[in-house]
C-alpha cells in the first residue's frame, strides 16, 4: 500500500518558512484524510496505512522534524487548556441541564469558538467514525509514531507553551475533583469521608505542591541543576484512593440505592481522574508512557468531539447505574416467582387462582363501565382506576398475575448469566434448570389465573342473568368482544404486544421505585412524620413504614401499569391510531362472558378460534415483556451471552426426554447434567 505524503511535508515546510505565525490547518486535515481508512473497522487497512505513514517519516528527509514543528506551532495558535480540562468530561451543571442543552443544540446549534483547539480537532477529525480507527491503533504503534516525531530537541518554546496549558488544565481538574468530593450527595453516599482526611482534598494539596516544583524547575533556568525533578507519584497515589472511594460507592448502591445525580457525579469524577492522570503522564512520565498517553488523549478528544454533543451518549453514561439498580431490584423480586419444588408450585397456583377470581370481577366491572357514556379522559380515568386499584389489591393480598412474572424472572435470569460460576457446561446446565423452573412456574401461574377467572366470570354472568333478567352483555357487545379475541381478523396479537410493553415498563417502574425507597430513605422518613404518628401511633406507623419501604416499587408498578392499560385505548382514540391492550387474564374472562351472552348457541369454530386468540394473547404478553426485560438487564450488567444456541438445544433435549418437568415439579430439585452430549457437541 502506498500513500503519497511527501507533498504534504513539503507544503508544511514552506508554510513554516513563509508564514510561521499563522499556519493553515488545511494541511493537517489533508493528512488525516489520506490516512483515514475506507472501512474504519478494517484493522488490516488501518494498520497498513498507519505503518506507511510511520515509514514515510523515517525515509523522507526532515519529515519528522517538519511535522513536529508544524503540529506544535499549529496547536499554539489556539486556546488549549479548555480542550485538556473539559473535552470529553461532563459539565458540572448537572444531568438535567446537560440534557436540555444537548437537546436544544439540535434545534439551535451552539456557537463555535474558532480560536479554541476543539474547533481544529473537529475540522481534522470531521467524520464520526474517526474514533473507531483511532481506537484500533495499538499502544505500540502510537509509541513508535510519537517517538519518531518527538526525537528532535527543537521547538522548546512551543513545547513549554503546550505543557503550560496542560498544567493549567491539571490545576482546574484537581480543584474540580476536590469540589466533587465535597458534594452533600457524595458525602451521604460515603459518610466515612467526614471521619478522616478526604483523599479528594489531599490530592489537591499534592497537585499544588507538584505544580510549584514544576514551575520552579521550568521557569528559573539557572536553578534547574539544584532543584530535584518534580515527582507526581504521591498525587497518583491519592488518585488511586479517590478511585477506591468511587468503587465503594458503586458497590454500596445495591444497599443504599442510587439517583441520576449521584450517577452523574460518579461519572464526572471518574472522567476527571482519568484525564488528570493522563495529563500528568504526558507532562512528567517516562518517554514510553508519555507517548502512550498522547495516543490515548488524541483518541479521547476525538471521540469527545461527537459524544459531548450526543443525547444518547449522555443517557447511556448516566443511566447505567440506575438501570442496573432497577433490574437488580427486579431480579430479587423475580427469584420469588420461580418455584423449584411441589410446595412452591402449588403455592403459586393458589396465588394465581386468587388473582384470577379478582380479575374476573374486574373484567366484569370494566364491561359495566363501558355502558356509561363518558368523555374520553373520564373514561380513561375510570378504566385506569379499575385496573390500578385491583392490581394493587392483588399485590396486597399476595396473589399473582401471571403476566407480571416475565419482567421479573428475566432480570433474575440475567443476574444468573452474569455470575458465570463454574465451567461453561456448568453455567449452561444452571441456566437450563432455571429456564425450566421459570417455564413451569409460568405455566401454573397462567393456569391458575384462567382456570379460576373463566368459571368465576361465567358464574357472574349467570347470576346477572338470573337476578336482573338481562344478559351482562348485549348481543352486539358480545359479538365485538369475541371478534376482538380473533387472532386472524382483529388486532388482538399487536394489542397483546402493547400490553407486553406495558408489563415491561411496569417492571422497570417497580425497580425504580424500590431503588428510590432505599435511596430517599422513605421508611425512616415516614416513621418521623409527626402527623402520621398522631394518627396511627408508633407501633402501627413502624409497621406501615416498613411495609411501604419494602413494597413501594410493587405498589407503584402495579398502579401505573393499571393506568397504562386503562388509558391506552383513549390515547389511541385521541391520536387516531388503533391502540389498545389485550391481556390474557381479562381476555379469558371476556371470552367466557361473550360466549354466554351472544345470541343463540355459539358454534364450535367460534369457540376454538376465540380460545386460540386467548392463548396467543398470553404468549405475546409473556414473550414481549420477557424479551425486553432480559435485553435491558443484560445491557445494564454489560454482559454478552453467546451460548444461546447450545442453551436452547439443552432445554429442548430436556423437553423431549422429560417433558413433565416443564409442567409438574420433579420429586427432587431439578439438576441437569453439565456433561450432556448436546453440550459436548457444541464444544467439538
Amino acid at each position: 500500500m502506498h500513500i503519497h505524503l511527501s507533498d504534504l511535508y513539503a507544503n508544511m515546510q514552506e508554510q513554516l518558512e513563509h508564514a510561521p505565525t499563522a499556519l493553515d490547518g488545511q494541511l493537517a486535515i489533508e493528512l488525516v484524510d489520506r490516512l483515514r481508512p475506507s472501512d474504519t473497522k478494517n484493522t488490516d487497512e488501518i494498520y497498513k496505512k498507519f505503518d506507511v505513514f510511520v515509514q514515510s517519516l523515517l525515509i523522507t528527509p526532515n519529515a519528522a522534524l517538519t511535522l513536529q514543528a508544524y503540529i506544535l506551532r499549529l496547536i499554539n495558535q489556539y486556546k488549549q487548556s479548555g480542550l485538556y480540562s473539559d473535552s470529553g468530561i461532563l459539565s458540572q451543571d448537572g444531568f438535567w441541564n446537560q440534557l436540555s442543552k444537548r437537546m436544544g443544540a439540535y434545534v439551535l446549534p451552539s456557537i463555535i469558538d474558532h480560536k479554541d483547539l476543539r474547533s481544529l480537532i473537529g475540522q481534522v477529525f470531521h467524520q464520526k467514525s474517526d474514533k473507531y480507527w483511532l481506537d484500533a491503533i495499538d499502544d505500540h504503534r502510537w509509541e513508535q509514531l510519537f517517538q519518531i516525531i518527538g526525537q528532535s530537541n527543537g521547538n522548546i518554546e512551543y513545547k513549554r507553551a503546550i505543557y503550560a496549558e496542560m498544567i493549567k488544565a491539571i490545576t482546574v481538574l484537581s480543584y474540580r475533583i476536590s469540589g466533587i468530593g465535597l458534594y452533600p450527595e457524595f458525602i451521604n453516599a460515603q459518610p466515612e469521608l467526614t471521619e478522616y482526611e478526604s483523599p479528594f482534598l489531599v490530592q489537591n494539596r499534592e497537585i499544588v505542591d507538584f505544580i510549584e516544583k514544576y514551575k520552579q524547575q521550568h521557569y528559573t533556568g539557572h536553578e534547574v541543576a539544584v532543584i530535584e525533578p518534580p515527582d507526581a507519584s504521591q498525587a497518583l497515589v491519592m488518585f488511586d484512593q479517590c478511585r477506591d472511594v468511587v468503587l465503594k460507592i458503586r458497590r454500596a448502591t445495591k444497599r443504599i440505592g442510587v439517583s441520576l445525580s449521584l450517577t452523574y457525579l460518579l461519572s464526572l469524577l471518574e472522567q476527571c481522574l482519568d484525564r488528570i492522570e493522563l495529563l500528568l503522564n504526558i507532562v512528567v512520565a517516562d518517554q514510553n508512557l508519555r507517548h502512550r498517553a498522547l495516543g490515548e488523549l488524541l483518541k479521547d478528544i476525538t471521540e469527545a468531539n461527537y459524544s459531548e454533543k450526543s443525547v444518547r451518549a449522555l443517557l447511556s453514561t448516566n443511566s447505567e447505574l440506575v438501570a442496573l439498580q432497577v433490574t437488580e431490584n427486579a431480579s430479587k423480586t423475580g427469584e420469588h416467582y420461580v418455584s423449584t419444588d411441589k410446595k412452591g408450585f402449588l403455592g403459586m397456583y393458589k396465588a394465581a387462582a386468587g388473582a384470577g377470581a379478582i380479575i374476573a370481577i374486574m373484567a366484569t366491572l370494566k364491561t359495566l363501565a363501558a355502558r356509561f357514556t363518558l368523555a374520553p379522559l373520564m373514561q380513561a380515568f375510570v378504566y385506569s382506576m379499575n385496573y390500578s386499584l385491583v392490581f394493587v389489591l392483588i399485590h396486597i393480598l399476595h396473589f399473582t398475575v401471571a403476566t407480571k412474572q416475565p419482567a421479573m424472572t428475566a432480570a433474575a435470569l440475567a443476574a444468573t448469566v452474569q455470575q458465570r460460576r463454574g465451567s461453561k457446561n456448568a453455567q449452561l446446565a444452571e441456566l437450563a434448570a432455571l429456564i425450566i423452573n421459570i417455564v413451569r412456574t409460568q405455566f401454573i401461574a397462567i393456569l391458575g389465573n384462567i382456570s379460576i377467572a373463566i368459571p368465576v366470570a361465567a358464574f357472574i354472568a349467570f347470576l346477572w342473568q338470573m337476578n336482573l333478567h338481562e344478559p351482562l352483555m348485549t348481543n352486539a357487545k358480545a359479538a365485538k368482544t369475541l371478534h376482538d379475541l380473533n387472532p386472524f381478523t382483529s388486532l388482538a396479537v399487536p394489542h397483546a404486544a402493547i400490553a407486553g410493553v406495558c408489563l415491561f415498563l411496569s417492571g422497570l417502574i417497580a425497580g425504580y421505585f424500590d431503588n428510590m425507597a432505599v435511596y430517599r430513605k422513605v421508611g425512616p422518613r415516614l416513621k418521623m412524620d409527626s402527623r402520621l404518628l398522631k394518627l396511627m401511633g408508633q407501633e402501627r406507623l413502624n409497621k406501615f413504614a416498613d411495609y411501604i419501604e419494602r413494597n413501594l416499587g410493587a405498589l407503584a408498578g402495579n398502579f401505573l401499569f393499571g393506568i397504562m392499560l386503562g388509558s391506552m385505548g383513549t390515547i389511541g382514540f385521541i391520536l387516531g391510531l388503533p391502540l389498545d391492550i389485550r391481556h390474557i387474564a381479562f381476555a379469558s374472562a371476556n371470552f367466557i362472558q361473550g360466549l354466554m351472552t351472544i345470541n343463540g348457541s355459539p358454534d364450535i369454530g367460534l369457540i376454538i378460534v376465540s380460545f386460540m386468540g386467548v392463548l396467543l394473547i398470553g404468549l405475546t404478553n409473556l414473550f414481549v415483556s420477557f424479551t425486553l426485560t432480559i435485553i435491558v438487564a443484560l445491557r445494564a450488567r454489560r454482559v454478552r451471552f453467546e451460548q444461546w444456541k447450545p442453551l436452547a438445544k439443552l432445554v429442548m433435549t430436556h423437553f423431549l426426554t422429560r417433558p413433565s418437568d416443564f409442567f409438574w415439579p420433579p420429586k427432587r430439585p431439578l439438576e441437569i447434567d453439565d456433561q450432556h452430549p448436546s453440550i459436548e457437541k457444541t464444544k467439538n
